[in-house]
């Protein structure tokens, strides 16, 4: 008897050794990690490689699990834009630190610069060439900057410079050259003029978050200043055939999406002409998704609107017809207002498509004041300035006169959305 019972004891306990050892071979491997770097190979954007394994317990065999489809991948990035940053005569003085013996700009965009470098890609219109001390410092009607305002866009967040505007030529090919050189200096990238016409012909593709985002930028001419016509690559004019043909050898570089920066409209204008518009249709039909309009100095409404990709699958483009004046000295009738826009870009990657969400236009206001004798400037996001009511220097009235432009501007930004 006591023998059965110690071979019974023993079954048992070999039992219980084996049951064990089957629950720890169930054991999962941890879950990936998400990148920092946006690169999305963690659960919440692709099924984790145990997701669908059986539990131990059931019924299904492995094979079943093998056969269920993952999750579509997406990575996300964010688009932001301001309008055209310029440069007049009296914007100077206060910028020079005797010290060094030279421009500091910085402190224009100190108060913008978070959201400037919210985005994944910042873009702005540099309308002033940056042709240095020795082609004169200008203002208004021929405009030439100090290099050094290069160096403040980088430090404010900005990546992505559109150089084709109305002043691209006012230094003429030595200021088309100069101003490239004090942006490249700065690790900017930029488009809308060039050295060269291989570098005329480059594409410009900057990619984030495994998007990729081509660039292209345009003026409607050059105030009368010729382009040599043995040197047609130094500014790109508005031509509607080659622009769409751009756009086409953009998208076969590898281009998931394509800005393009229209230098266009009438200047003081509050809403766009039917030319405008007309254009920017033509550009988004042809492939575009963002047109980031500037020169009328003022803000525009922006619109959305229906599109298709080649395969027929609904596409939304976006048309930004002014962002209006980001730094200038111009005041009144709404010219020391602009506005920054901040737009989701998603790419669905098991199709190729991209969606824009998520538009934000964040208006905003030169702040133009004096101090130790020289004018100072600070571009103020105009929400936040309302909402904290501290900056220094404005008064009870200047804030009232900031909430009724607010209004006015919010309702004319949204003028033409359905």
């Amino acid at each position: 008897m006591r023998a059965i019972r110690a071979v019974v004891a023993l079954l048992m306990l070999a039992l219980v050794v084996s049951g064990c050892s089957g629950l720890i071979s169930q054991e999962r491997p941890s879950s990936p990690i998400v990148q920092d770097n946006g690169d999305t190979t963690g659960p919440d954007n692709e099924a984790s490689p145990d997701a669908d394994k059986d539990t131990p317990g059931s019924d299904s065999d492995s094979s079943h699990a093998s056969e269920s489809p993952t999750q579509p991948r997406t990575t996300e990035a964010v688009w932001v834009a301001a309008g055209d940053v310029m440069l007049h005569m009296p914007q100077y003085p206060g910028a020079y630190d005797k010290a060094s013996k030279r421009y500091v700009f910085n402190p224009f965009f100190e108060q913008v610069a978070p959201i400037l470098s919210s985005g994944d890609w910042a873009i702005v219109n540099l309308e002033v060439p940056l042709g240095g001390k020795e082609l004169e410092y200008t203002g208004y009607p021929m405009f030439n900057a100090p290099p050094e305002m290069a160096e403040a866009l980088k430090n404010s967040g900005v990546t992505i410079v559109g150089t084709a505007n109305n002043h691209s030529l006012d230094r003429k090919e030595t200021g088309v050259v100069r101003t490239l050189e004090a942006l490249e200096a700065q690790g900017l990238v930029f488009k809308g003029t060039a050295r060269s016409q291989a570098e005329a012909d480059q594409a410009v593709i900057v990619e984030k978050n495994e998007i990729k985002m081509g660039f292209l930028a345009y003026t409607y001419g050059t105030n009368g200043v010729r382009i040599p016509a043995d040197k047609p690559y130094l500014v790109s004019l508005i031509d509607e055939d080659q622009m769409v043909e751009d756009i086409k050898q953009l998208k076969s570089a590898g281009a998931d999406f394509i800005t393009v920066a229209l230098h266009f409209g009438i200047e003081y204008q509050f809403t766009p002409s039917e030319e405008q518009q007309r254009l920017a249709h033509k550009l988004i039909e042809a492939g575009a998704d963002i047109i980031a309009g500037s020169h009328p100095h003022v803000v525009q409404p922006y619109e959305l609107v229906d599109a298709v990709y080649e395969d027929g699958t609904p596409r939304q483009g976006i048309i930004l017809y002014s962002m209006g004046n980001f730094i200038s000295n111009q005041r009144g009738d709404f010219k020391d207002f602009g506005v920054i826009f901040r737009i989701h870009v998603t790419k669905h990657h098991d199709s190729g498509h991209i969606e824009l969400s998520q538009v934000e236009p964040i208006p905003t206001w030169v702040h133009k004041y004096k101090e130790n004798g020289s004018y100072q400037y600070r571009i103020l996001p105009l929400e936040q300035t309302l909402s904290e009511r501290s900056q220094p220097g404005l008064s009870s009235q200047d804030y009232k006169q900031l909430e009724s432009s607010w209004k006015v501007l919010d309702t004319r930004l949204g003028s033409m959305l359905n």
